[in-house]
């Protein structure tokens, strides 16, 4: 099955918690498919405690980005910016390609 959500999609978090980012927009920076998960640049921020190690010296509490269920995220759709469902369609040329449901524009390059 093709994947609805790449890397480098701009996602909007659709359902959870504020605290986990509820309505906040960011850049999908990796997918786990084997996990249903996808990592959002600036959602769901979790702090973790380091210790100092030999390529880092700095410990300390570092923040990172936690991955959040696909489920949970929607596609902008690219004309309008707006949360969109996606589908796909097939070209004439054969070659198959996302499309933004609520406006019907193609979201691959």
């Amino acid at each position: 099955m093709a994947a609805k959500i790449k890397k480098g999609d701009y996602v909007q978090v659709i359902s959870g918690s504020l605290k986990n980012g509820k309505g906040k927009k960011g850049e999908v920076l990796r997918v786990f498919t084997s996990e249903n998960r996808v990592l959002v640049q600036g959602v769901n921020m979790v702090k973790r405690h380091v210790k100092p190690t030999q390529n880092d010296p700095e410990g300390g509490i570092k923040t990172f980005e936690a991955p959040i269920a696909i489920s949970n995220v929607a596609h902008l759709d690219p004309k309008d910016g707006k949360p969109t469902r996606v589908g796909f369609k097939t070209l004439k040329d054969g070659k198959k390609v996302r499309v933004a449901k609520r406006s019907g524009e193609e979201i691959d390059d």
